[in-house]
């Protein structure tokens, strides 16, 4: 058992044996002493720290102080009922306060206790249930704000976990003390019964036992009972103090000394109106003018003080803040960290970004995180949004590790309306173009919007303009966003329910690495990661056989077939594709060269641009009827068939005949030939 432990039980384990075995008057003085200088350390610890949280065991403190401060009362009773002799410290205490009278000591014992039961404990038991309620009302809204600040990239994931944590402890802390308060109140009631039943009870087996007068019987136990009280309720009201400064403490940045001063004496202009006011209250009035007037003076040179102290602040301030800046070197190992995502705006777009002007731009890119997780089954990296004033007013730029790799402008204030394709009637409107997929469109104004939208224009508002060109910017990249972390913390994710899986996978079939470069490759042609119980089963029962991670993703896109015919093929309907002449597949398997770093095409160049003059010619054709443009090839070639055409064509979807489900219909319009 460690020591603490020990201590802590000993403490509770005395304050049980006292109510019950009878104590002797010296032992008793040193558990009195020892009580009274408990409670000034937890006095003093609250007042000084810095935040409510450095206390965050009160409660706990608040309830076995009160047992064993209690169990100490009751011992003290036993020996003032017994034999009037509860020790030197309740005597003392008794005398010192009365200064021998006992009226007078009686007085001073009840106004002790009523400020501390009407003024502390009743002020503090307040302050702590409103605290406590309005603790718990602004949770959702801190939540929200950190959320807000991790997505934006002010903070990372371990910052943020420990700002919820922290929010969860102050909650649990102020709900706590919200109870805990009761503890006092209820001490101080005790205190109160005990001290009437240590005075009457005292008289009467006094006066019963040995004859004494009822006079001497009051005068003999109103001391002990004063000072019996007295030396209990000393250290009830400095642990109701310091109930009361932990409920009230709003600084966290701060001494509370520090803050008193500061905030009291750093204003010279009002000790100066203070100084004043006692010099007039000192010779004007018959108050005492020597005091009024020495207090008026010592306020004024006070602020005289002050407002030069602030003075020679400001200036070495001043001096030292511009030596500082031509000295100090510049700490360039913040300028070496590249954000994966960054979309940087003019000063006009900002208002979209604020959310005390009403823009929801936050709320969108937020959005457009869950979406990409829902879609692609991947975790998209923190979007850091900053305003960039070089950039024009209604500009935006969109980064992906610090290169730009696309950018749009917008008319704020206006609307996007794009003619569909059915739209006959013309409206009038600025000409420009749609960000994301470069379609012909109209800025209009508001007053337009609800005519174009009855025409049948969709119109789309600037936030929306922005967070779609964003989320496809993102899909884009999305392969290249991935990095072996992120593969790392899906394995994770996945080895809590499937460990058998992971353990026969990881390490011993295929490193992180490879993993990583088979989800990128899924991830490149749009292809979901989200079904990883799939692709991680696909890629242990191939990997034994093959580590060329081509291949292997192409495994992983059969298994996947169902995932893939539902994207691409709409059921009960045809859809029209183009095929891929076996020729031109007999051809490419031809000039294909292994490596030990994988395959590669040695094509004929003249062959490639008939091939790719081809593929031009009937991607037209399906772009014509308003159809995507799919390629169907045979399964050994697909892979690299898309690698010799995906330089030219950005969106052209190459599946093989292995990744579509037996009931989806197709209909050839066409066919790739040389």
């Amino acid at each position: 058992m460690k020591k603490t432990d020990l201590a802590i039980g000993l403490y509770i384990l005395a304050a049980i044996i006292f109510l019950i075995v009878p104590l002797p008057s010296v032992i008793l003085d040193v558990l009195l002493a020892l009580n009274l200088a408990i409670s000034m350390v937890i006095l003093f610890n609250a007042l000084f720290s810095r935040e409510v949280l450095n206390m965050s065991t009160f409660p706990t403190i608040l309830l076995f102080t009160t047992v064993f401060r209690i169990s100490l009362n009751v011992s003290a009773t036993r020996l003032i009922l017994k034999n009037g002799n509860p020790g030197n410290v309740v005597k003392t205490f008794g005398e010192f306060v009365g200064g021998g009278d006992a009226v007078l000591g009686i007085i001073v014992f009840i106004i002790l206790l009523l400020v501390q039961f009407l003024v502390i404990n009743k002020g503090s038991e307040r302050v702590a249930e409103v605290t406590a309620r309005f603790t718990l009302d602004a949770m959702p809204g801190k939540q929200m704000a950190i959320d807000a600040d991790l997505n934006t990239g002010a903070i990372n994931d371990a910052q943020a976990r420990e700002r919820r944590e922290k929010i969860q402890e102050e909650s649990n802390f102020f709900g706590s003390m919200d109870g805990a308060t009761k503890y006092v109140k209820g001490d101080a009631i005790a205190g109160l019964i005990i001290t009437i039943i240590n005075l009457a009870g005292g008289m009467i087996m006094e006066m019963m036992r040995n004859g004494t007068s009822a006079g001497e019987a009051f005068s003999m136990y109103s001391v002990l009972t004063i000072g019996n009280g007295l030396v209990n309720q000393i250290p009830s009201l400095m642990i109701s103090l310091a109930t009361g400064i932990l409920v009230t403490k709003v600084s966290k940045e701060a001494d509370i000394g520090d803050l008193l001063v500061k905030q009291l004496f750093s204003i010279p202009k009002v000790l100066y109106v203070v100084g004043g006011s006692l010099i007039f209250l000192g010779i004007a009035t018959p108050l005492s003018t020597i005091v009024f007037t020495t207090y008026g003076v010592i306020f004024i040179v006070t602020g005289r003080v002050i407002m030069e102290v602030h003075s020679i602040e400001e200036q070495v301030a001043l001096e030292e803040g511009s030596t500082d800046e031509i000295r100090k070197p510049e700490n360039v190992n913040t300028l070496l960290q590249v954000d994966p995502i960054e979309l940087e705006f003019g000063y006009g777009i900002i208002p979209l970004a604020d959310v005390n002007q009403g823009g929801d731009l936050l709320d969108r890119v937020v959005l457009i995180r869950r979406q990409i997780a829902l879609e692609l089954g991947c975790v998209v990296p923190i979007i850091r949004l900053r305003d960039n004033i070089q950039l024009n007013p209604n500009q935006y730029v969109i980064k992906i590790k610090g290169i730009e790799v696309s950018e749009g402008e917008i008319l704020f204030d206006h609307y996007m309306a794009m003619n569909p394709g059915y739209v006959e009637e013309e409206i009038s409107g600025i000409p420009t173009f749609e960000p994301s997929f470069h379609l012909p469109a109209l800025w209009i104004t508001e007053g337009q919007r609800e005519r174009a939208e009855s025409l049948g224009y969709t119109v789309v508002d600037p936030p929306s303009i922005i967070a779609t060109h964003l989320t496809e910017v993102i899909r884009s990249h999305i392969s290249e966003l991935l990095t072996r972390q992120d593969v790392q913390n899906l394995i994770d994710n996945v080895q809590e329910a499937n460990s058998t899986l992971i353990s026969e996978l990881v390490p011993k079939l295929l490193g992180v690495g490879e993993i990583q470069k088979v989800l990128q490759n899924l991830l490149k042609e749009g292809i979901s990661i989200r079904d990883l119980i799939t692709i991680f089963e696909t890629l242990a029962d191939y990997a034994p056989t093959t580590r060329d991670t081509d291949v292997l993703t192409e495994y992983v896109r059969q298994s996947l077939k169902r995932a893939i015919s539902n994207k691409y093929f709409p059921p009960k309907e045809t859809t029209s594709v183009v095929t891929l002449d076996p020729k031109i597949e007999q051809e490419i398997m031809g000039s294909i060269k292994q490596t030990e770093q994988g395959a590669y095409i040695t094509l004929d160049p003249e062959k490639t641009q008939n091939i790719i003059h081809s593929v031009e010619e009937e991607v037209e054709k399906l772009e014509n009827l308003g159809k995507n443009p799919i390629i169907i090839t045979s399964p050994i070639v697909r892979m690299y068939f898309k690698k010799l055409t995906q330089d030219y064509f950005k969106d052209l979807i190459v599946i093989s005949y292995n990744e579509i489900e037996s009931n989806v219909e197709l209909q050839s319009v066409g066919m790739v030939t040389a």
